[in-house]
This record gives C-alpha cells, structure tokens and sequence, in this order.
C-alpha cells in the first residue's frame, strides 16, 4: 500500500509554534480527549477508591484536529486492511478492537497523523502497528535504509512492541528488527545491511548505528513515538528531535502514550500535521477496576509485612528505588523460600529477558524491580502491584501500577508508607488524581491478609534453576562468536606462560 499521506499535504514544514489549535474537531475525538483536559487551569480531577474520573490538570491544551476524522469502527472487518493481517487477528484470538484501535486505525491507515492516549493495556501497540504494516505491506527496504520506525524508551517496551507486531509482520512479509542497547551492536548493524523494513528502536542505540553508518533514515515514511513523554522524562528529547528530522518530511507521524504532558508538547507542535486526536482514558490512568490502597507501616516492621505479601498465593510485582535494594530484598526473599527474582538495569539483557520469561510462565512469583519494569511489560493475569518503596513521581505511579489491571482485568496498587512518607505521598496522590483506601496495618493482621492476600512464608531457602543447559551453550557459543580475536589472544597467552614455566 502506498505510504503516501492522503490529507492533501506533500511536504511538511517544521516549526515551533505553527499549528491551528482553535478549530473545533469534527470527529469527536479531539472533543473527547479535550474533555479530560478542558483548559491549563481546569480542576484537578480525583478517582476515589480508583473509580471515579473528573478533569485532569498540569497537561497541554491538546491541538485541535481541523480536518474531520473519520468515524470509528467496531470490528477489524470494517477496516481497510491487508486479508492477511486480517486472518492474522483471527489466528492470534483477537476479534474486537480496544477503543483506542478501532478510533484511530480507520485515520491512521488513511495516513493521518495521531495523537492517542490510552493507559497501558488499552491496545495502543496494535493501534500502530496495524497501521504501519498496512501501510508498508509491499514495498522492500534497501540496505540500511527502514521503511518504517518505532521509537521507544526502554529496551523491555522495544522487545514487547517487537514480540506483539512480529505475527502480523511475518503474514505480510516484513523484516522487524529490534535496535536496543545492551545488546551486541555488531548483530543489529548485520541486520540492518541485510535489509529491514520496520525498526523498533530505542533513541540511543539508533543513533549509534546511524553515526557509524549502518543506518539511514531517510526512507522512513511512518514513524511512531510510543510513551514520548517517558522519553523526554528520562532526557531523550535532543536524540528523538534528532532522529525524527532524518526522516522523511512529509512522512505520517503517530504519538501514543499512557500519559501526555508539556514535556511532549514540542514533539506535538512541531512534527504533527493536523493529527487525529484520541484519548480513551483520563490523563491519570486509572481504571475502574483497579483499586488503589496505601498501607501505614511501621518502619521496624516493614520488611516482614513485605515478605509476608510476596509469599501470596499468585504473581506479584515489587517495585523498589535502587537497584541495591532491589537485589538485597530479592535474596531475603529466596532466603525465605519465595521464589523471587530480580530485574533492574545492571543486569544484561539477556538476563532481564530470561528473569521475564521465568516470571510470566510462573516459575517466578515476585519480581522485584527498579522502574525498568514500569513500562513495557506486560503480564496476563497479574493482579498485584507492592511499591515497597513509594515512587517519587506521580507519573511513576501511574505507569507501575500499569502492569496490573489491563485489558478490562482487575487488579491493586498497594504503597507502603512509613510515618515520614505519609506527607509526600498524599502530594503524589493527589497530582496523580488519586484517593487510595489508606488502612493501618502490621504483619501477620487479618487487614493485611485481606487487601493483599499476604500469608507467612515457608522459610526454607529456593534456589531458582539456571537456564536448560542447551540455552546455557547457545548463549556461551554466540559470546565466542562475538570475541573470537579476543578468545585467541588468551590461550595464546596461557600457552606463553605454559611454556615460560
């Protein structure tokens, strides 16, 4: 299908200020989204109990779309695409689009730029995706030279965008590649020179491959930002700018994220043409059917309450601050005989990947975690968020809590607050739109039973089981093939010493 926009508009110019924010949408959409944000200063909006919503505050007046968008769809059927994404759906069990799909795929395969905001687990990746592969379906990428882009934050959203659109890519013959940090860079450099029509990137990386050559951007045709705000907040926004003036001017631009603020109000400003704007969640992320609770602690008994919650029946996610903490915590646990695992961003990656794989199939039942587990990851059926530690940032907040309830499923957020946090974290609670159940509990207390399903460990030690020993060769023999010279330089030094001795 050709990429070519359809709005009537060959080129674009970047500007700063250049976009007409006071026409009125004649969708809907925009007027739904604007309904969360009704102005800079409109009233901070509450979800009691993690139910009710109201008017957010602290974002961009959202842009106007002056071009009508077109009306949303209730099935996949009624959307022009490709027959075989089509029986793709059906093979993959998915035969209804979330809100945010059936919203925005009929605009964006017409090559509408959009503005989407859905909390995680609203269907935001296939909302994209479809569209992007659609819309490259039959053409074939030169050497370096992609197609098509998805810039994330994170390397764990990077591998999830990449598992979820990779089915769909391979019915409509497209070559996916994924470009992260703390992966070999040579391997990603290969894959580029042989070809690849999508990639999923993370900024950094990007830039890395394209500085040494092995990556040009002036092919792109679709871009898509997925959790921009994410990206600015972690200091990405030189490097996104950068990469997003390589690509082709007059090419379709898509912006998805669980929470949009002024942090992104550049990207929207300046590289989106009178996009489709659609928000099927307030600007707070909660849902209805995630419950909000904080849990008074006392600091002398903070750690055995936590170990009695991660010792539940079912999955749980911890969140702690420091990846010291988090390893620290994590033996204790093992030592306790809960079978805990430990992700943050001093492990490799091939070690975040196994951790994830160890907890989504259940032979790890708590994951402990930096906020690299905070977006990107997604686990069916979890129903349980613990922040050991409190985050400070609301936005934080939001996006842990995000691994629980998705997809329509219920779930609860539970924050342990000691006396000394209970000031900063009403703050947090209220910029995030949140009234929790706040309860006073200790360890070993039917309340605490209750509201986490915390019981008393076993207390004898677990050892989680290293990888099968064919994954263990695969993975030394790709190590071998990555240092070969320097694999020769060290028997030839042992066998100089052999002979000096």
């Amino acid at each position: 299908m050709n990429p070519t926009r359809t709005n009537g508009r060959s080129s674009r110019t970047r500007r700063n200020g250049g976009r007409a924010y006071g026409s009125t949408a004649g969708s809907g959409l925009s007027s739904r989204f604007g309904s969360s944000v009704p102005s800079r200063s409109g009233t901070p909006g509450r979800f009691v109990g993690g139910g009710r919503p109201a008017p957010a505050q602290g974002e961009f007046a959202p842009p106007r779309t002056i071009t009508p968008a077109l009306p949303a769809v209730e099935t996949f059927a009624d959307l022009a695409l490709d027959r075989r994404l089509l029986a793709a759906l059906t093979a993959q069990g998915v035969s209804v689009p979330f809100p945010i799909q059936g919203a925005t795929l009929p605009n964006s395969l017409a090559g509408r730029d959009v503005l989407g905001r859905g909390r995680t687990g609203s269907g935001k990746t296939l909302a994209f995706g479809l569209s992007l592969l659609a819309r490259t379906a039959g053409q074939l990428a030169e050497p370096r030279r992609p197609l098509a882009l998805v810039l994330v934050p994170t390397r764990e959203l990077a591998q999830q965008v990449t598992d979820a659109l990779t089915p769909y890519a391979r019915t409509v013959k497209l070559r996916l590649a994924t470009v992260v940090g703390g992966m070999p860079i040579r391997r990603q450099a290969n894959a580029l020179r042989g070809g690849v029509d999508v990639v999923v990137a993370t900024p950094g990386r990007l830039k890395d491959l394209i500085d040494r050559g092995d990556c040009r951007l002036d092919r792109v045709s679709i871009t898509v930002l997925d959790e921009a705000d994410q990206m600015a907040d972690m200091g990405f926004m030189p490097q996104v700018t950068a990469l997003l003036d390589q690509v082709r001017p007059e090419g379709q631009r898509m912006l998805f994220s669980a929470t949009l603020d002024r942090n992104v109000d550049l990207l929207v400003r300046r590289y989106l043409t009178d996009p489709v704007v659609h928000s099927v969640d307030p600007s707070q992320g909660a849902v209805t059917t995630m419950e909000h609770h904080v849990l008074h602690v006392h600091g002398a008994d903070k750690h055995r309450l936590t170990t009695e919650i991660a010792a539940r029946e079912g999955r749980v996610i911890m969140f702690l601050n420091t990846k010291h903490a988090v390893d620290r915590l994590t033996e204790d646990l093992l030592g306790c005989g809960v079978r805990a695992a430990a992700l943050h961003g001093g492990k490799s990656q091939p070690q975040r990947t196994r951790t994830l794989s160890q907890f989504k199939t259940g032979h790890v039942t708590v994951l402990v975690a930096t906020n690299v587990a905070a977006r990107g990851i997604h686990v069916d059926h979890l129903d349980l968020v613990v922040n050991v530690d409190p985050p400070t940032d609301h936005k934080d907040y939001l996006h842990r809590g995000g691994r629980t309830a998705r997809a329509g499923e219920s779930g609860s957020v539970v924050t342990l607050v000691t006396a000394n946090q209970r000031r900063d974290m009403t703050r947090l609670m209220a910029t995030a739109g949140i009234v929790p159940a706040t309860t006073q509990v200790r360890s070993g207390e039917e309340a605490l039973a209750r509201i986490t399903g915390a019981r008393a460990p076993s207390g004898i030690p677990v050892t989680i089981a290293a990888p099968p020993a064919g994954q263990r060769k695969r993975d030394a023999a790709s190590r071998g093939r990555r240092r070969p010279a320097s694999a020769a330089r060290r028997a030839g030094m042992r066998r100089a010493a052999d002979a000096a001795a």
